[in-house]
């Protein structure tokens, strides 16, 4: 009986999560089936049904989301694999925390898409300089978040492990890791949304795929329709995404409180 009462206890988190957006497509097009609103300019999101599933038997959709996913996973991984393994060594180690503490003050407030110019410099045109935006751009909050989970983590389990003889590499993986799972999580769904921010927006230059691209060129060609697809999409990604992100969160920290 439990396991049934927490299997609905689920399914009733997960209808309310999608309650709002569900809501906010109907107000969308209640008002503009009300005449509020220019259908010209602000498509319905019949019309936007419409052009998504043109777009999908065409198979141009498909193609611009494969790849804006390649870009985002790529540069999420190559980002945040460095940036967690940073943050936990300076929390550990003070002439690491130093040594960084410097760079990250400087560099962080820097808007990541200036950089683009730069990048496309040093790495052309392809996919290699929208990979590095990103992981540039994840980078960031993922140390900072992850060198404050660290940080706090209570004294007491820093001296019982040491009391026991545990080796720095004992205390990286097994301590300071898992004593600041929970903040880096935090600082990686950060990170997967800005991700998204910086990528798109890169896209819209230098590039001939990805949705920043169709939502771009859409707007130039005043195919507004086009252009709210792109836009749709990204939002569903960055919800779907965000679902997996907690589902894959509550699993591997499971005694997290929520």
């Amino acid at each position: 009986m439990s396991g049934v009462k927490e299997m609905s206890g689920k399914t009733r988190e997960r209808l309310l999560y999608l309650l709002s957006p569900i809501a906010l497509i109907a107000i969308w097009q209640l008002l503009l089936m009300l005449g509020i609103g220019d259908r010209r300019f602000i498509p319905a999101p019949s019309d936007i049904a419409q052009r998504f599933v043109s777009l999908l038997a065409s198979g141009e959709l498909e193609w611009h989301v494969g790849v804006t996913l390649y870009r985002v996973l790529a540069g999420f991984v190559i980002g945040a694999v460095p940036a967690v393994a940073v943050g936990l060594l300076m929390a550990m180690f003070k002439p690491v925390r130093i040594f960084f503490d410097p760079l990250i003050a400087a560099l962080f407030p820097i808007p990541k898409i200036a950089l683009m110019p730069l990048l496309l410099l040093a790495f052309g045109f392809g996919d290699a300089s929208k990979v590095a935006l990103v992981a540039i751009a994840v980078f960031f909050p993922v140390i900072v978040n992850t060198y404050v989970g660290a940080a706090n983590i209570e004294k007491i389990y820093w001296d019982v492990a040491r009391n026991y003889g545990a080796s720095p590499a004992v205390m990286f993986s097994r301590v300071v890791f898992f004593g600041a799972l929970p903040t880096i999580f935090a600082g990686l769904r950060i990170a997967l949304a800005v991700s998204f921010i910086v990528l798109v927006a890169s896209e819209f230059v230098a590039t001939k795929s990805g949705i920043g691209y169709l939502i771009w060129n859409s707007w130039e060609l005043l195919q507004v329709d086009v252009m709210f697809v792109g836009i749709v999409t990204i939002g569903v990604l960055g919800l779907v995404t965000s679902v997996l992100f907690a589902e894959i969160e509550r699993n591997t920290i499971p005694w997290k409180t929520e």
